[in-house]
């Protein structure tokens, strides 16, 4: 894919929404029936995160209409990893969190819109009540960081879990999208609010390879040494964002799985460097 647009089957998604929804759930669905995407035998306090993928009609400028875009936090200097934009997300509250999970039994609750509810409750119940945790921790974590309204969400799917390298974190998405809610809150953890837009996901020109640095030791490289990752850089009125690691990799597979999109050779994009402080561990300068 040479060209710097969203394939044509893409573009015609975009414009129609409603449409849009109901390739999201069948593209997931199609990818993950009927087993889950979670290890099922793992306590879900023992280095388990759960991310809510947010997608929904956003405006990124005032001057321009909605459009299709995923919605991301981007991280304050009081947290780890400063300045990252990731989704919002966290551990399992299991007290707080079972409780909630239990209203997603109800008739207009989130899950319960999701297309493929009925199916997953006949075909695979014994994994009903792990779904129901993973999204209500979701939720919870989507409304305590930018005070995302669950009655305004609806789920649309799963995508695999990813392995975070730098940190002994597995990381659950849950897509969802948010249907008329243009204003969030960010709450201490988070410094803004980033709208991605789709068609922008979809432009290979945005890609990029990213050249880190560390001053500290991890698994990647030892201090000092630089590696290269995979990246997507976007660019607004705002000024201009990273995306890479774990976030890049789920966003990826969500990408290829709805669009069938790859990203371009990293090798052949534009190289940008990026020098990771020893804050960037403990979120203190």
């Amino acid at each position: 894919m040479g060209l710097d647009r969203a394939p044509r089957p893409a573009e015609r998604l975009l414009e129609h929404p409603r449409s849009l929804r109901r390739h999201i759930q069948r593209a997931l669905q199609a990818g993950s029936r009927p087993r889950p995407m979670w290890d099922e035998t793992r306590p879900e306090d023992d280095g388990m995160s759960v991310v809510i993928f947010l997608l929904g009609l956003q405006r990124t400028a005032s001057d321009q209409p909605s459009e299709p875009c995923l919605i991301l936090n981007k991280r304050s200097r009081k947290v780890r990893q400063p300045g990252d934009i990731c989704c919002p997300g966290g551990g399992v509250a299991p007290r707080f969190d079972r409780r909630a999970a239990h209203l997603l039994r109800l008739p207009l609750s989130p899950l319960r819109r999701w297309s493929y509810y009925s199916y997953w409750r006949k075909r695979s119940p014994e994994h009903m009540a792990r779904l129901r945790l993973l999204m209500a921790t979701a939720l919870r974590e989507g409304f305590e960081e930018m005070r995302l309204n669950p009655l305004r969400v609806s789920f649309q799917g799963m995508l695999p879990a990813e392995q975070l390298v730098m940190f002994r974190r597995t990381i659950v998405p849950m897509v969802a999208w948010v249907g008329g809610q243009r204003r969030f809150v960010p709450n201490w953890e988070v410094e803004k609010i980033v709208r991605i837009p789709m068609r922008a996901l979809l432009a290979p020109r945005s890609y990029i390879r990213l050249r880190l640095t560390t001053d500290f030791t991890e698994t990647a490289a030892r201090a000092g040494e630089w590696k290269d990752f995979p990246a997507f850089r976007h660019r607004s009125a705002e000024g201009t964002e990273i995306l890479w690691g774990a976030t890049y990799r789920i966003t990826m597979t969500f990408l290829h799985r709805v669009f069938g999109f790859r990203p371009p050779d990293p090798r052949r994009s534009d190289l940008v460097e990026k020098r990771l402080r020893t804050s960037y561990l403990t979120g203190k300068d």
